[in-house]
């Protein structure tokens, strides 16, 4: 897809849905406190495979306000995306139907 639009920015929140996966808030905060984006990457592709993550190594309310955020906007689950005239998408996608959706919303 970065071949066919490299205009287009991914900004990755974590919204741990701790309802479903009692551990995701722990998660959520160490990699947001990974220091990196490059560590935070591999922590998140880490908690995908179901690998064991550190615990948080700095204090941060970056996780409670996404959920605040999320919430505000209506948002309950993951994936969820949000486009730059505020148009909300639910749900994966395939990296083609994306490329549509993105189509879609351009200026």
């Amino acid at each position: 897809m970065i071949a066919e639009r490299d205009d287009v920015v991914f900004y990755l929140k974590m919204l741990p849905l701790a309802q479903i996966h009692p551990q995701a808030y722990k998660m959520a905060k160490a990699i947001v406190c990974a220091g990196s984006n490059d560590k935070a990457l591999a922590m998140l592709e880490d908690a995908y495979a179901r690998k064991t993550l550190p615990d948080p190594t700095c204090q941060t309310d970056v996780v409670d306000q996404t959920v605040r955020l999320a919430r505000s906007m209506g948002i309950d689950g993951t994936p969820a995306m949000v486009f730059e005239d505020g148009t909300l998408a639910s749900g994966a996608v395939s990296a083609e139907e994306l490329l549509k959706m993105i189509q879609k919303h351009d200026r």
